[in-house]
């Protein structure tokens, strides 16, 4: 058995304002377990993406989530869970006014690989791209292939 304080979990630089992974502090093996609170415009993730092998559900415990589909945006509301199947592209964020907390679910606990898109406004479209982290660590830069 383990149990931790999610607020003692090292916070992640994501464009979320917490972003805290809990698979490790936890010893799960199995499942990917990740902790977030949105600020208004705040983004689960850096891009739109779909995971090749891996089943990713979101519980949101606080106000709504909107989720970015391949069909219409997603409204997911305070108490609900809404389930992306294996390479379904889905980015979530937070579109209120108030602070979204959720749980990001990912089963089996290996990615492979992801295809990412990222909007780039000098190519108007959803893109394939590269996410470079600063020398100090602090900042993640987008750059549109």
């Amino acid at each position: 058995m383990e149990k931790v304080r999610i607020d003692e979990v090292n916070n992640s630089v994501q464009p979320a304002a917490v972003m805290r992974h809990l698979t490790e502090p936890l010893g799960v093996t199995d499942l990917a377990i990740n902790y977030y609170e949105h600020e208004p415009g705040d983004s689960f993730v850096f891009a739109y993406h779909n995971h090749e092998v891996q089943e990713e559900p979101f519980y949101v415990q606080s106000w709504t989530a909107t989720f970015k589909t391949e069909a219409d945006p997603v409204a997911v509301d305070e108490g609900e869970i809404i389930r992306f199947d294996r390479e379904e592209f889905q980015r979530g964020w937070n579109r209120g006014d108030e602070s979204v907390r959720a749980l990001a679910l990912g089963a089996p606990l290996e990615y492979w690989e992801q295809r990412k898109l990222r909007h780039c406004p000098e190519c108007k479209t959803d893109t394939e791209g590269r996410l470079e982290r600063t020398d100090d660590e602090s900042t993640v830069v987008a750059y549109c292939k």
